[in-house]
């Protein structure tokens, strides 16, 4: 080998020496930049994560709570739905029972008067009645006709209506099955008696709303506002019960007729009593 390429050869490795720490000096510098960066970021998220973490657990909170109020409010509804409910069926519960007490005590106050005038009456207390449910109209369009449910219904028997102690109508058979003909019915008609003067006649229907007692007899007197009561002779009602009262008379053939209006028309309840037997 010459010299001179022993001398060409030296600067060649100082060179690449000067070369190889340059490039590590700015590796090293580059991973210290990088772990700054990475330590800034860190820190950052730190930071900012706790920065933003109240208002968002705050918001939460509340969001929950809302939830939480809806949900107790949906909860006191539904109860209170069902507590109405309950106290609603129970009340018709007791409702139909007082009428049916209220039916016994009239029984009770018509014998007792009737005692006090006859001692040797035989005295019931109780009157025979069932409650009935009221299905559907006969024909839509006449509200004087309802199909009623009935146990031990004799289609041979004609009963007695009531509806809050007011005589309401009649019971017949159609087809085996019981209707009631309501006040108003033309076919609806049962024995009364008018006033203080215990008028008799026969109370009927005329397809509207007023009711006419018709065959009063001329020579008994009655007058507008009398009181129109069941007269029990026809077996059909007890005696006493309240139909009306009378807002006009006419005379005709030897007879008295009588307009009357009456306590119960055209309500058609979901339910009535019905009179079984009389005494």
């Amino acid at each position: 080998m010459s010299p001179f390429c022993v001398l060409h050869a030296e600067p060649d490795a100082h060179w690449k020496r000067s070369i190889n720490s340059t490039n590590s000096s700015i590796m090293n510098k580059q991973a210290l930049t990088v772990a700054v960066l990475l330590t800034v970021l860190v820190g950052g998220v730190l930071y900012f994560t706790n920065f933003l973490q109240s208002p968002i657990l705050r918001l939460t909170l509340a969001i929950k709570s809302s939830y939480l109020d809806s949900v107790e409010s949906v909860q006191h509804a539904v109860d209170e739905h069902f507590n109405q409910q309950r106290t609603i069926i129970d009340l018709r519960q007791k409702n139909r029972f007082y009428e049916q007490e209220l039916l016994n005590l009239h029984q009770v106050a018509d014998e007792y008067q009737k005692l006090l005038q006859e001692h040797n009456s035989t005295f019931r207390i109780i009157p025979d009645s069932s409650l009935v449910r009221t299905l559907s109209y006969v024909r839509f369009g006449d509200p004087h006709r309802v199909w009623i449910e009935m146990e031990k219904f004799d289609p041979k028997r004609v009963y007695g209506l009531l509806y809050r102690g007011y005589a309401a109508g009649i019971v017949v058979s159609k087809n085996k099955r019981p209707i009631a003909l309501l006040n108003g019915d033309v076919k609806s008609s049962y024995a009364v008696n008018i006033g203080v003067t215990m008028a008799p006649g026969i109370v009927r229907g005329n397809n509207s709303r007023r009711l006419i007692v018709e065959f009063i007899p001329t020579w008994i007197p009655i007058k507008v506002g009398d009181e129109v009561l069941t007269s029990g002779l026809d077996r059909i009602f007890m005696a006493g019960l309240k139909v009306g009262k009378v807002i006009s008379i006419t005379r005709a053939s030897g007879y008295q007729s009588a307009v009357i209006e009456p306590y119960f028309y055209g309500k058609n309840p979901a339910y009535f009593h019905v009179i079984t037997k009389v005494r």
